[in-house]
């Protein structure tokens, strides 16, 4: 398999998690649309990543992903605060134990999930942008 066709081949999972995440959104489960919406922008950025040739992505981090983007396209960096938050949800969106008083699904709301997802949607359309190239 080639570096487009793998970049290719995670780009297509990032599109179907990013249906999940408006899939949850519209169900009112908001952490899972906002883990759902991290996950998505994770794989649209391996995927540009390994279509430019990378082997060994071992990070889950949006961030870390954009910052090594950045290297290589400079559009990337303005992305940077947006992967910040979506890094949030990664573990915090999941664990019952991450906050110290209920279960993390109580802590997420309708305004949380749209604020993920629309962070990812904008991280998939510039990932877009270079991939499909």
């Amino acid at each position: 398999m080639g570096n487009l066709e793998e970049g290719l081949r995670w780009f297509d999972q990032a599109l179907a998690d990013l249906k999940t995440a408006k899939d949850c959104l519209n169900d009112k489960n908001y952490y899972a649309s906002a883990f759902f919406s991290q996950q998505a922008a994770e794989k649209a950025l391996k995927g540009l990543l390994y279509s430019k040739g990378y082997r060994a992505l071992l990070t889950h981090s949006v961030t870390e992903l954009l910052e090594e983007s950045f290297k290589i396209i400079s559009s990337f960096k303005d992305f940077i605060d947006y992967g910040r938050e979506l890094d949030r949800h990664y573990i915090g969106s999941r664990y019952p134990n991450f906050y110290p008083s209920g279960p993390a699904y109580k802590y997420y709301n309708e305004e949380i999930a749209r604020k993920c997802l629309s962070y990812a949607e904008l991280i998939l359309k510039e990932v877009e942008r270079f991939l499909r190239k």
